[in-house]
């Protein structure tokens, strides 16, 4: 049995995401991912102001006129869903900690495959794979999606983006679009992202917390990493101890951002207690530009 608090949390997650989906990005997914390619409808007579390139020959010779071929676009996708479910993703500062973020951006990028009728799958990693949903279709296949987010209880607490990927690549030999969904505390794994973006089509969905960039001003702070369980003291009201925290952020930020254009590889950012649709229209605007 699925416990009725958890049912009422899909619930509320469904019916939030699917508005964002028709009020505020209607029509971007569709447009900014192509389709596997142009498959042959039929054919018609020539009109004028026709691509001469799509005068079918053989068909033209045999009826004694001009015939073009027509063509519509191959639509089914395939949607990957690969969501960080560590230690650190359990935090949050600013209304909300980040797996809630997830958890609501999921549910959106979710619902717009299902209204293309694209198929949606799910891989939930820490430092090892937790959970595995094969990719299917439908509103009930979508829901559980978003019922194991917001159920897992993740064995691991570290984190190992290259594992995943190699996982990713592994059970995934058709060419996908994968949303790498994490806050990317984990390193050397330029490698496997520049495989899997060879293969698949691979957005960076990068998860944050105000706290992480900046110190509030407390004075003394106990602050815990939520992989490792190492504690630490700080003096929050230091101005060198901001500064410290502040360039620190910065530079993992910067070796993030690197790693991604190293690799070829979008990058929406995110943070908790801010709307998301922004990021994510902005994105689906930039991709559709690209196809034009």
């Amino acid at each position: 049995m699925i416990p009725q608090d958890l049912l009422k949390k899909v619930r509320r997650i469904e019916l939030r995401t699917a508005r964002l989906v028709d009020d505020v990005l209607a029509g971007g997914y569709h447009s900014a991912f192509k389709g596997r390619g142009m498959e042959f409808e039929e054919v018609r007579q020539y009109q004028v102001g026709d691509d001469v390139r799509t005068i079918d020959w053989n068909v033209s010779a045999r009826y004694g006129e001009p015939f073009v071929k027509l063509y519509r676009e191959e639509r089914e996708l395939t949607v990957i869903l690969l969501v960080d479910v560590s230690g650190s993703q359990h935090f949050g500062t600013h209304e909300q900690f980040k797996d809630e973020l997830v958890a609501e951006i999921c549910a959106t990028l979710s619902i717009s495959a299902i209204r293309n009728n694209d198929k949606v799958g799910l891989i939930c990693f820490s430092d090892r794979i937790e959970t595995y949903i094969p990719p299917r279709k439908g509103s009930k296949h979508v829901l559980r999606v978003i019922r194991e987010l917001l159920a897992i209880k993740p064995e691991g607490k570290g984190t190992d983006i290259g594992s995943a990927i190699e996982f990713l690549n592994k059970v995934q030999k058709k060419r996908s679009i994968v949303f790498l969904v994490s806050d990317m505390q984990n390193r050397n794994w330029q490698k496997q992202l520049q495989i899997a973006n060879r293969r698949h089509d691979v957005v960076a969905v990068s998860t944050n917390d105000i706290s992480e960039t900046q110190l509030p001003i407390v004075g003394l702070m106990r602050i815990e990493n939520p992989e490792t369980g190492e504690l630490h003291l700080l003096d929050t009201s230091s101005k060198r101890v901001r500064r410290a925290w502040v360039q620190l952020a910065n530079e993992r930020e910067i070796a993030i951002e690197q790693t991604l254009r190293r690799s070829k590889v979008d990058q929406i950012k995110v943070k908790t207690g801010e709307p998301f649709t922004g990021a994510l229209r902005q994105f689906f605007q930039r991709r559709e530009a690209r196809r034009a």
